[in-house]
């Protein structure tokens, strides 16, 4: 998957903790991004089967797109525990950087990075 669509997943996730409900518009705010950006990013990730948009226009995930959702968001706040606790670099910093690598990371690299937190009492 794209790292673009990998970010709206995450995005959709974190807005509905936040907020309860999504609407293109909140996606847009968070994201910084434009309004025809965000709506032809929904129509993609409504046609490949990961979120759904009812009649007033609230999105919601899929079961599949909530999978990915949770996964890119883990793999969020695991580098960004990395890069605080073990770097030493500052949150705001980390979380930028996180967001970079989370898409990028293999799985085994990922798994080995959990591991080393989990072990150390970082994570």
């Amino acid at each position: 998957m794209l790292e673009s669509r990998e970010n709206y997943l995450e995005a959709i996730l974190m807005l509905k903790q936040e907020l309860g409900q999504v609407r293109s518009i909140d996606i847009a705010r968070k994201l910084n991004y434009s309004k025809p950006s965000v709506s032809r990013a929904v129509g993609i990730l409504k046609k490949g089967g990961y979120i759904l948009v009812d009649a007033k226009g609230y999105i919601s995930l899929t079961s599949e797109g909530l999978k990915k959702a949770e996964s890119i968001y883990e793999r969020h706040r695991t580098l960004t525990s990395l890069f605080v606790q073990i770097a030493g670099v500052p949150e705001h910093v980390a979380e930028e950087d996180a967001c970079r690598c989370e898409h990028v990371l293999s799985a085994q690299t990922f798994q080995g990075i959990k591991m080393f937190l989990n072990e150390n009492g970082i994570c």
